[in-house]
């Protein structure tokens, strides 16, 4: 299968994590998966400019797709990462080609080499994760507007009438 499940402590707080890897499946067409997802962690090869164009072309899909829908109270968590760092010697995409990359579409960035550093995998899914739960704390936090507060908005603007000084 083509998702991953994995239950860990991040924090102090229970996660339930579930990746979906469509590349495993060949298949990059996410129409679901927009949808449902809270984070995205989009790879390119450093040493591959078609693989950075596919990167762009998805970033541009999940914002697109995330602007058409607006269901979500908070924008899913979004980090691009330039991978193969340890094949600098054959480097297509340069760093700074994937920090714009990632500051146009508002997202997270970094390179690193999943062959040589797994410590900078788990750094990156680390960061990736606390941020996903921030933005959970941030929905959690905003109070609905109910009728009730309203009325006591109303109330406190045009209610009772103040004494003149």
């Amino acid at each position: 299968e083509c998702i991953y499940t994995k239950h860990l402590c991040l924090d102090g707080r229970q996660i339930h994590l579930e990746i979906y890897d469509p590349c495993s499946q060949g298949k990059l067409s996410l129409a679901d998966e927009l949808h449902w997802a809270d984070g995205f962690v989009i790879v390119y090869d450093i040493s591959d400019r078609a693989s950075f164009a596919s990167a762009k072309a998805l970033l541009y899909r999940i914002r697109e797709s995330h602007i058409a829908g607006c269901k979500k109270m908070v924008e899913p968590s979004i980090f691009l990462v330039g991978n193969k760092q340890d094949l600098c010697h054959m480097r297509e995409v340069g760093w700074d080609e994937g920090q714009k990359l990632a500051i146009d579409n508002k997202c997270q960035f970094c390179e690193l080499s999943a062959a040589e550093h797994y410590q900078e995998v788990v750094a990156m899914f680390t960061r990736v994760l606390r941020n996903i739960t921030s933005n959970f704390k941030v929905k959690e936090k905003r109070r609905p507007s109910g009728s009730k507060s309203m009325a006591k908005l109303i109330n406190n603007v045009f209610g009772k009438r103040r004494k003149s000084v």
